[in-house]
């Protein structure tokens, strides 16, 4: 019984990881459950006895990337503790769609750009995805405003939200253009953008007299 769970779990992996890779590859809709299945080399049964439908797949998928950047295991870091991991987070994303060849974008962008108003579930954890990062950036603009590092008048989770679309137009620019230029620059000219409300030791020290 042990040894049937365990290939079973095996099997619903290797299932979700080849829809993981078709979905950023080449879309949502663009995958059909039979592309899956043969890719993963299952059966139909298994793939309706795991998953009742492509939409009950994507949305498992899409937990799957949830949990992974909540426990720090996805292939981008995203516990920011300092400006130096903030250009990383940034070129980071960059460096993975380079090893894609700049053939694809963010994996959760792209899922995203076919959301209609009858995907409401996929809405919601796209929606829950971005919130998660958000929250992790929002969380260092948060921690050096307390420290005076920060300028007054900056938007802690305006600045957070601002990373996010950066870095998203960067890669659908890359991936347009197939040249990691543009999204190298958009991400320098992003990184200049917010060390703006940085405060230096000097302009503390002025401000407070």
């Amino acid at each position: 019984m042990k040894t049937r769970f365990v290939r079973g779990a095996d099997t619903r992996q290797r299932i979700m990881q080849v829809a993981a890779d078709l979905f950023h590859k080449q879309g949502v809709r663009a995958t059909s459950p039979d592309q899956i299945i043969e890719a993963s080399g299952t059966g139909k049964g298994q793939f309706y006895h795991y998953f009742k439908s492509k939409g009950g797949l994507t949305h498992a998928v899409l937990q799957t990337y949830l949990e992974a950047i909540k426990a720090g295991s996805a292939p981008v870091n995203y516990e920011i503790a300092s400006w130096q991991d903030l250009e990383q987070w940034f070129l980071a994303q960059v460096e993975l769609q380079k090893s894609f060849a700049l053939t694809r974008g963010c994996p959760f962008g792209t899922v995203g750009n076919e959301v209609t108003e009858n995907d409401e579930l996929i809405r919601q954890d796209l929606s829950l995805i971005f919130e998660v990062i958000r929250n992790k950036l929002a969380a260092f603009f948060i921690r050096e405003k307390a420290r005076g590092r920060l300028a007054e008048g900056a938007s802690e989770d305006g600045m957070a939200d601002f990373c996010i679309a950066a870095i998203q137009g960067a890669m659908l620019l890359g991936k347009i253009k197939r040249d990691s230029k543009p999204a190298e620059t958009t991400v320098r000219e992003a990184l200049t953008h917010l060390r703006g409300y940085a405060v230096t030791r000097g302009r503390r020290r002025a401000a407070s007299r």
